[in-house]
């Protein structure tokens, strides 16, 4: 096994569409993490710097599709495929979107 120096954690958790949280899985999640595996494999990242993971319920379902990137320990919100490019770009500045950041406050409101 590879040791990478991040993780990203892509929310995939599906609840019944007229659930009140709505889920990540409905708002495209799935497509989200499927973009963020080919933009790391195309800029080179995928190999050492970071993995495109997914998982359940992050408990931050106010959010819309968000990533938990580790071991920085930081809540992506709002994702969309488009901003695949700009998370990976993060990877190597280690600066993520301030959009995409999600605050502490927020993150305890889930």
């Amino acid at each position: 096994m590879v040791l990478r120096e991040r993780y990203l954690f892509v929310c995939l958790n599906q609840r019944p569409d007229d659930h009140p949280k709505g889920s990540c899985f409905v708002r495209g999640a799935q497509q989200v993490h499927a973009a963020l595996k080919q933009e790391l494999g195309a800029r080179g990242l995928a190999k050492l710097q970071a993995r495109a993971c997914t998982s359940s319920c992050l408990d931050v379902c106010s959010q819309g599709v968000t990533i938990l990137v580790e071991p920085d320990h930081i809540f992506l919100g709002g994702v969309t495929v488009d901003d695949a490019a700009a998370i990976a770009e993060g990877i190597t500045s280690g600066e993520f979107p301030a959009r995409l950041v999600l605050s502490r406050d927020t993150i305890d409101r889930g």
